[in-house]
């Protein structure tokens, strides 16, 4: 990367480009319109764990919690304990993030709940954050699936952050049946 365009990355990265792309969402794959797109940071309360919000309004979601943040993260948390969502990442070199393996642009998936052996333990979260380099420019595509209600009853609702540079979103998405989905493109 070019050292203009790497300067002209991190200014978007850091919330110092006015240039930077706004976010936009994709209805689920079922009726009803999509759940509106928001700012995360509403300073309101001490952090919450395992929530995928931003409790305190300091534009990062389940900070201190164990959860790993960065410049670039997306995070989704349900109550459902049995149900399985996946947090789905394209980063902007067309590449899935997958679990266990960094992508090319220094993404990770933390894990997959609610897990083969239970390990998620009731408590479902899953993130993906940048581990290593700087964060690619271009578009980010996050989708949230529901794969399996596991006994559990429609819907799921689906608490969303993402955080890119200063930027940080949310949204609560309600997924009413299996393979229902939400989508949402960034570009940094």
């Amino acid at each position: 990367m070019n050292s203009l365009r790497a300067g002209a990355a991190w200014a978007c990265v850091l919330g110092l480009a006015p240039a930077c792309a706004a976010p936009s969402a994709r209805a689920p794959s079922s009726e009803g319109a999509a759940p509106v797109l928001e700012r995360a940071s509403v300073a309101t309360a001490p952090e919450l764990c395992g929530n995928a919000l931003d409790d305190n309004g300091n534009g990062l979601a389940d900070e201190g919690c164990g959860t790993t943040t960065s410049a670039v993260s997306f995070l989704i948390a349900w109550d459902e304990p049995n149900a399985d969502v996946d947090l789905r990442v394209v980063d902007p070199n067309g590449e899935l993030v997958e679990v266990g393996r960094p992508s090319e642009s220094g993404l990770v998936r933390e894990r997959d709940c609610p897990g083969r052996e239970g390990e998620c333990r009731g408590k479902n979260l899953e993130s993906v954050y940048q581990e290593q380099g700087e964060p690619a420019t271009g578009k980010y595509v996050a989708r949230i699936l529901l794969v399996s209600l596991g006994g559990g009853e429609p819907p799921v609702v689906v608490r969303f952050s993402a955080r890119l540079g200063a930027r940080a979103y949310g949204a609560t998405v309600s997924l009413p049946r299996v393979d229902a989905d939400w989508q949402m493109a960034f570009t940094l």
